[in-house]
């Protein structure tokens, strides 16, 4: 009996089978890179928000809480830092430092007006700087005890600043409260007329400290 040819259509059907198969596996491997990318983009996207830069810290900690950046004068309300001191504070500031522009001295904000927040966020730097409770307090008080929460207290910046206000500053009611701090000044509006009271050596000195 001939051996019967294989029949010419066979051939086609398999490689038709194999196409098929191929086919669906490239689009299977086509469909996972695109959810890999799509997961990779998700995760980009939601890095942010996990490790914020700088300009994103927390509302109390950042320019809202009291931070101020380089060059912020008693004149810039647009800082909260400057806008939230006392009223009479930030005249008398505004009056001194108009009359030291007239020697030459500019009065930049190191500090002034601070949320709670910020306040307890710089204690605790100052605990891990110098150590102990004991010796950071000797720079920076609770939140429930510092001039800067309640807007009484500028820390300002520049050497001929402090200078000139070591100087001049009583004759406005600005006096340095303690020694060991030539940039912290509080008003006191009794200096006009008698001069400023005797420094504190450090803040732990102070009254307002011990409640």
């Amino acid at each position: 009996m001939p051996r019967t040819q294989p029949s010419a259509r066979k051939t086609p059907r398999r490689i038709r089978r194999l196409h098929v198969v191929g086919l669906l596996f490239v689009v299977a491997a086509i469909a996972a890179a695109l959810g890999f990318r799509s997961q990779n983009a998700s995760s980009s996207s939601a890095a942010p928000s996990l490790n914020p830069p700088r300009s994103e810290q927390p509302f109390a900690l950042g320019e809202a809480g009291g931070a101020v950046p380089d060059g912020v004068t008693v004149f810039d309300d647009g800082y909260p830092a400057v806008a939230k001191l006392r009223p009479d504070l930030l005249r008398a500031l505004r009056a001194a430092a108009t009359d030291a522009a007239e020697d030459g001295v500019k009065f930049y904000v190191n500090s002034g007006w601070r949320s709670p927040e910020r306040q307890n966020q710089l204690l605790r730097e100052a605990v891990s700087k110098y150590g102990s409770e004991d010796e950071a307090a000797r720079w920076v008080a609770t939140a429930d005890t510092s001039p800067h929460v309640s807007g009484d207290a500028i820390d300002i910046g520049g050497s001929n600043a402090t200078e000139w206000l070591s100087e001049h500053g009583a004759e406005y009611g600005l006096c340095q409260i303690y020694r060991n701090e030539p940039w912290h000044y509080e008003l006191r509006t009794d200096a006009i007329a008698r001069g400023c009271p005797r420094m504190y050596a450090d803040p732990t000195q102070d009254p307002r400290m011990q409640q």
